[in-house]
């Protein structure tokens, strides 16, 4: 296949775009010039290219649900795929987020924009999956290419629904691998993290779920958003099975970017630890958030403190000031980040070594630029203010963001070598209703208004867990446990202690 060669029109919308004022002339000249230089892209065209690779077969790649075959909606594909006769995961069922590519199976990450993607490759986590022994039965629905802590943005309807309460979000955007677990539908669900969406949905639906340290299991094959707070990790009814589940995910692949000094260990080890000396860093900023936050919430979290003082643990309260400014942060950071990264740079960007999914790229370009329109609202108003913010103010704020964000890190670890663990709520409020309409509005607020304790993590990096604590007004309620870079094993065995404590 021989590569296009751009005519003047299109030349001169590219010089008028950058400003280059060239005359006609000039602009005959370089039409020439680039033409020339596009011999490249053909010798480039006429190499194999590489993918990752496909070890199991799968005779079976299933079926889209529908009814009474997907109770509460959190399935957006069922399959039957077994690895490994033998491993750690070994007789284990598990659930993958619907952004993680598995081959021959559809993806839709949530939008209609993808109808009709069949994924050539594994994912880097489904190989190690398959490989620990693991049966893969399925793909977990979630709202609009993720980019959603609520989860009502997602296609096909119907949506994920909260497992206590039909009337209510079940958190997102990793909301059908919540609704899957906590259901009893599979054992252990894999959830993506860019602002809180393994925990958002942990919280809210009622189960256990980690993001590990940024870089910590690779994000390879994986559909991004945002090359420096994308996460990857396990959701499960245990912080037992959590933990069996990042052994086998933890390490680098050699294709993942995000990943460098990565330090892993055998999480499972820890869980026999008790938690003497054990100390508890209470973040304020974390409670009591002004227009957020329900007591009932704050109340719950700090009974569930209180258990863990009795299992040996000693609480004190601590201050890391800017963690109010984070959620504000990470917002500059998505804006501009997710408009260049996952919309503009067709799901890759540029200017990063790695693994890139080549055929993802190419029919997520061709497809976004044909059904814009079909973005989630969420989306479209991230694109149109991260455009104009990069556009008008030259990425600035974006820069700045994350600037700050190492200085968010840097209090983190400040307060974290006076502790061994921080503590908050994870949502400051317990799963609210769907939106009755879908206005703007509506849409807006049930997406992207619970994001105040888990995004700032997402921005400094560190691992943070979700542990349910118990239900409030019949809703589950969520407690964050957040370590030092590199060592969930401490948040895991804190939260395995919590579990066998309360029973």
């Amino acid at each position: 296949m021989s590569v296009k060669r751009p005519g003047s029109d299109a030349l001169q919308a590219i010089s008028d775009y950058y400003g280059f004022d060239l005359t006609p002339g000039e602009l005959t000249e370089f039409e020439s010039a680039v033409a020339d230089s596009m011999g490249i892209y053909d010798r480039i065209d006429e190499l194999a290219d590489e993918y990752l690779p496909v070890k199991y077969p799968r005779a079976d790649v299933g079926y889209r649900p529908l009814g009474d075959d997907n109770p509460g909606n959190g399935w957006s594909w069922k399959c039957s795929i077994p690895g490994a006769s033998d491993g750690p995961l070994a007789g284990r069922t598990v659930a993958l987020k619907d952004n993680i590519a598995l081959a021959g199976v559809p993806m839709l990450n949530g939008s209609s924009v993808m109808e009709g993607y069949v994924p050539r490759e594994d994912a880097t986590v489904v190989t190690r999956l398959l490989d620990a022994g693991a049966h893969i039965i399925g793909k977990t629905a979630v709202p609009a290419f993720c980019f959603d802590g609520g989860g009502c943005t997602g296609y096909p309807e119907p949506q994920p629904v909260n497992p206590h309460d039909h009337g209510r979000l079940a958190g997102s955007s990793s909301n059908g691998s919540a609704v899957v677990v906590v259901n009893d539908q599979v054992d252990i669900a894999l959830g993506g993290d860019q602002g809180g969406s393994i925990r958002l949905p942990s919280s809210w639906s009622g189960c256990y779920g980690i993001k590990g340290t940024y870089g910590l299991v690779p994000y390879t094959g994986i559909f991004p958003i945002e090359r420096t707070v994308d996460h990857c990790g396990p959701m499960a009814k245990t912080a037992e099975d959590c933990a069996l589940t990042l052994e086998v995910l933890a390490g680098t692949d050699g294709l993942d970017p995000r990943q460098y000094d990565v330090r892993t260990a055998r999480y499972t080890e820890a869980l026999s630890e008790d938690l003497s000396g054990l100390r508890i860093g209470v973040l304020n900023e974390g409670f009591g958030i002004p227009g957020v936050s329900e007591a009932d919430v704050d109340a719950a979290v700090r009974e569930a403190i209180g258990v863990l003082e009795k299992a040996g643990a000693k609480a004190s309260e601590v201050s890391v000031p800017l963690h109010s400014d984070g959620l504000a942060l990470w917002s500059a950071i998505a804006f501009e980040g997710a408009t260049e990264l996952m919309v503009a740079g067709d799901g890759y960007g540029t200017n990063a070594r790695g693994h890139y999914s080549t055929d993802l790229m190419d029919f997520y370009g061709r497809a976004r630029r044909a059904r814009g329109h079909d973005y989630s609202d969420t989306v479209k108003v991230t694109v149109l203010a991260g455009h104009y913010m990069s556009e008008h103010y030259n990425r600035h704020y974006y820069g700045k963001a994350q600037n700050i964000g190492r200085r968010l890190g840097a209090q983190y670890d400040q307060a974290l070598q006076q502790f061994d663990l921080l503590v908050m709520p994870t949502t400051a409020m317990k799963a609210v209703r769907r939106p009755a309409d879908k206005s703007l509005a509506s849409t807006l607020a049930g997406a992207l208004g619970n994001l105040h304790n888990t995004a700032p993590f997402d921005v400094s990096g560190h691992p943070a867990m979700s542990v349910p604590v118990g239900f409030s007004e019949g809703l589950p309620v969520g407690m964050q446990l957040v370590g030092r870079r590199w060592d969930e094993a401490t948040v895991l065995k804190a939260a395995h202690a919590y579990q066998v404590t309360v029973g």
